[in-house]
């Protein structure tokens, strides 16, 4: 991947509050028109490292460069290259969204000649221009996200950067923001970092899982599933007599394992997990075996898709065996410059 192709660069990044290291040693691009989750647990880092990318937070090492720039030495010419929209976002709740807006993009540098089109375009693109005489402060939270975002989309920078944009919402203003995201994909590089790993998932090309100042996972969400799932669940409906059920699927592969609580429905159907090895579909095999038996119907067979939220648990278990010795996973849980 050339140089010209990422418009983030993060090479070998420390943060050291004292002796405690909040971001150590961390590396990773971004491309152009990609957009990036960054997750991580309490503590984990990815605040820091966020404040540091946009050049409100000084690294006690490493290179940062925005498309190109390096932050540390120029600062200001890398964050006309960012739009930046932080966790609880301060609106100025006395202003009208419109008025708003004209403050942020001369606050911006954008050329009088061009603001008018601009903030236009940034309120088309949030659903925002039925809002715009709206006051901020009687706006819903759903708004004030959307108002959160136009104001960093306003000045077109090759960069979008947000932290938690869905956060507080209800799952109606949850679909309108990933909406949103998802019609800005190719026009801009993002970074989304978010608690709410099903819409990481669904918005997101890339993931990145930090831990303990550490890179800890890093890929699209189907490879994390390789690297870190090491189980293939099916999950079967099944009706009949369960005791020999693990002795006839033994049978078929001896390293099957059956769980479940056993308990029948109304219809006498009990719902059973059928745990195989990872990566390897067996479910036709499965279910040809399981039909085969006497006495037992199938009403149904799936393979369970392992959510990005288990490979997150998963991730995260891992590396704190991996961590330095003097590194207390307890403790870097309460840093508050996550």
């Amino acid at each position: 991947m050339e140089n010209s192709n990422k418009t983030i660069e993060v090479t070998d990044l420390v943060k050291n509050y004292g002796r405690t290291s909040a971001v150590n040693g961390i590396s990773f691009a971004v491309r152009k028109g990609e957009i990036v989750g960054f997750l991580g647990p309490n503590g984990a880092g990815k605040s820091t490292t966020m404040r540091i990318l946009t050049g409100f937070m000084h690294a006690t090492s490493g290179i940062v460069k925005i498309c190109d720039i390096p932050v540390a030495a120029h600062p200001v010419a890398a964050k006309r290259k960012i739009g930046y929209m932080p966790e609880n976002n301060p609106l100025p709740e006395e202003l009208r969204v419109r008025e708003y807006l004209k403050w942020r993009a001369k606050l911006k540098e954008i050329p009088f000649r061009k603001r008018r089109k601009r903030i236009e375009k940034a309120l088309e693109l949030c659903d925002l221009k039925r809002a715009s005489h709206r006051i901020i402060g009687r706006l819903s939270k759903g708004y004030r996200q959307r108002v959160g975002i136009a104001d960093a989309i306003l000045s077109q920078p090759d960069i979008i950067i947000m932290d938690e944009p869905t956060i507080g919402l209800d799952p109606h203003q949850i679909v309108m923001i990933r909406d949103l995201i998802a019609s800005l994909r190719g026009r801009m590089s993002m970074i989304i970092s978010s608690h709410i790993l099903p819409e990481i998932e669904m918005t997101c090309d890339r993931v990145i899982i930090i831990n303990g100042g550490r890179i800890v996972a890093e890929g699209t969400p189907d490879s994390l599933r390789k690297d870190f799932i090491d189980t293939t669940v099916y999950q079967a409906e099944i009706q009949g007599d369960l005791t020999s059920l693990k002795e006839n699927l033994a049978k078929l592969d001896d390293s099957l394992e059956i769980t479940g609580n056993g308990n029948a429905d109304t219809e006498g159907f009990s719902e059973i997990q059928i745990k195989g090895a990872a990566n390897q579909n067996q479910s036709e095999n499965i279910l040809q075996h399981l039909t085969n038996i006497p006495n037992l119907r199938v009403r149904a067979l799936n393979k369970h898709k392992p959510t990005l939220e288990e490979v997150f648990l998963a991730a995260t278990k891992r590396s704190w065996d991996t961590l330095l010795p003097d590194t207390d996973p307890d403790e870097s849980t309460f840093i508050n410059q996550s």
